[in-house]
């Protein structure tokens, strides 16, 4: 795990530009990129940083982040986490979401994503209620999320002065509508 100051490993501008865009209709977009920080509070403070994506995990980046990241909680300490992610979990990772914070109570997990994967499916409905049962505080990225992505985890060309983040067209729109889709069934 990258010590805390140290520069976390950033993924393509490409990448972000194709799999965060927050479109409704998703086509091709099928990996799941997963920016992470971890606050871990105990006799001093720690904060850790980086990414996955399913590809380099063998996995779904948000199994890999339970059995590669932080496979455990250490009960003495409260584990804060904040996830910036493509898309909202399917069944399989939300349940193992819901089973990680059911079995930690010391651990705080809120997820920011890019769109709603597969959300009018009653299955994937239930996991999300379940996911926010267990304590998950889910919400959409709005477009200054994004730009926190962008000036946090993706790359510069090399040589080049960092380019600003520039918001697609409809970002904020589409931004509208997946938040009303994810209130409409957590409720």
């Amino acid at each position: 795990m990258p010590a805390k100051g140290v520069m976390v490993e950033r993924f393509p501008a490409f990448f972000f530009k194709f799999q965060f865009k927050n479109v409704e209709y998703s086509s091709g977009r099928n990996k799941t990129f997963l920016c992470y920080i971890i606050e871990i509070q105990g006799k001093e403070s720690t904060t850790l940083r980086g990414y996955l994506e399913d590809e380099h995990a063998a996995a779904h980046a948000e199994d890999a982040f339970f059995n590669n990241i932080l496979p455990t909680c250490e009960s003495g300490l409260r584990y804060s986490v904040t996830w910036y992610v493509s898309s909202s979990p399917c069944m399989a990772c939300a349940d193992r979401i819901t089973k990680a914070l059911q079995k930690n109570k010391n651990l705080r997990l809120s997820i920011l994503v890019g769109r709603l994967f597969m959300w009018e499916e009653p299955e994937i409905q239930a996991a999300l209620k379940k996911m926010k049962a267990a304590g998950c505080k889910m919400r959409i990225m709005k477009p200054q999320d994004f730009d926190y992505v962008w000036k946090n985890f993706v790359e510069q060309e090399e040589g080049e002065e960092a380019k600003a983040f520039v918001p697609w067209e409809d970002i904020q729109e589409n931004f509208q509508f997946y938040e009303e889709k994810l209130a409409e069934l957590l409720q």
